[in-house]
């Protein structure tokens, strides 16, 4: 019988609020295993997929991280945030009376292809040795540089101002925060992430995976149900 110890690959629901640390760091205690990571980061403010892998099958971590994402979620037009997301507080509502559904469409299209992206300073990346959300959260405003990433798709699937629905196909490296608030920028109005899920890793699917408490049931069935995030 393989036991995570020897190496296992999860397909986990992430929940909302809980960063993709914390998820590692209950399943180390519940896989009762000390090598264990995950394939992609998600934001705390986010859902949906996370491959976790122990032992012996975290080599197949950068495998799972190169393969396309498919996300699903809702943007707001007319404000900005400091973070792109709920994160940090909207700014004063401005007008949005001028954005059609046909010029939102338009816009979304602009973006698919290879493009240069800049990342959030809300970000886990490193500038100088520290967290460029770190820094941000001081007041700072650490220089992040562009890289380029690929949009195969963006969708827009609902349309109720100031509230947009949209699906997005696109490479590792993507930050869906900064390709709605690029869109924002486009349309003119400007535009913050309120609600994001990843459905999809390559050929693995959102409605494969497993809740936490899921997770608890089939390696842990011992474990009370009262149980909180360690």
């Amino acid at each position: 019988m393989i036991t995570p110890e020897d190496g296992i690959c999860l397909l986990v629901d992430k929940p909302l609020e809980w960063t993709s640390f914390d998820v590692i760091n209950k399943l180390r205690y519940l896989l009762k295993t000390k090598k264990i990571g995950h394939a992609g980061t998600l934001d705390p403010l986010a859902t949906g997929l996370l491959i976790v892998c122990t032992g012996k099958m975290t080599k197949k971590i950068d495998e799972f991280q190169g393969l396309e994402k498919e996300y699903t979620g809702h943007l707001v037009l007319g404000q900005t945030t400091a973070s792109y997301d709920l994160e940090t507080e909207p700014t004063t509502a401005t007008d949005i009376s001028q954005v059609t559904k046909e010029r939102l469409i338009d816009g979304a299209k602009s973006f698919v292809g290879n493009i240069q992206q800049v990342p959030p300073i809300h970000s886990s990346i490193k500038v100088n040795g520290k967290r460029a959300y770190s820094l941000a959260r001081k007041g700072q405003t650490p220089e992040l540089k562009s890289r380029e990433v690929e949009i195969k798709e963006f969708e827009i699937t609902e349309f109720s101002k100031p509230l947009v629905g949209f699906r997005v196909i696109c490479s590792k490296g993507t930050y869906i925060r900064s390709l709605v608030n690029d869109l924002g920028k486009t349309l003119g109005t400007g535009a913050y992430l309120s609600q994001l899920c990843r459905t999809r890793i390559g050929q693995y699917h959102l409605r494969e995976a497993m809740t936490i408490d899921e997770i608890k049931t089939k390696f842990s069935p011992s474990q009370t149900d009262a149980e909180q995030k360690s």
